[in-house]
């Protein structure tokens, strides 16, 4: 049963811990981050099973992680309240070609990173978005900016 405790601590240390640290994905993990949580992995598991190292301490210990991993999935499908709490919410980080550094810095992203994934999605300067937002997943969406928005006349028609 200690087992079973002790996987459930871990368990909730290392979801507050992921929500801390941010919305990058594993895509976007440095090669320190990366190796960080590798180690993570094995720390939590030394401080789960102690040094017993039977079956049956790891089945114990997976299956923790597997019923809190589907009680989490279970709560947000009832309860749509919880999922900014479980999952976060989006998060507006430019508006009508504007940078909102508050959100930006809030959320730990530099002007030079948001510019570098509007590159990625072909847009050259902030005053082409009309709107991007932070995802849960770590991505960012981002809205550009129609000609006919921006007040600039239509296309002629050729016909």
């Amino acid at each position: 049963m200690e087992i079973v405790i002790r996987a459930l601590v871990l368990f909730l240390f290392l979801w507050g811990i992921t929500r801390l640290v941010g919305r990058s994905s594993v895509g976007e993990l440095s090669t320190f981050q990366l190796v960080l949580f590798v180690a993570m992995g094995d720390l939590v598991q030394q401080g789960i099973t102690q040094d017993d190292v039977s079956m049956t301490s790891a089945v114990l210990t997976i299956g923790v992680f597997a019923v809190l991993t589907l009680a989490l999935s279970m709560i947000n499908a009832r309860f749509p309240r919880m999922r900014g709490i479980t999952h976060g919410v989006p998060v507006v980080i430019v508006r009508d070609g504007e940078p909102d550094l508050q959100n930006l810095k809030r959320e730990r992203l530099s002007l030079d990173d948001l510019m570098a994934a509007a590159r990625q999605e072909g847009i050259r300067r902030f005053a082409d978005i009309d709107l991007a937002v932070l995802e849960t997943n770590g991505k960012i969406s981002f809205f550009v900016r129609t000609r006919a928005r921006d007040g600039a006349p239509d296309e002629p028609d050729p016909a």
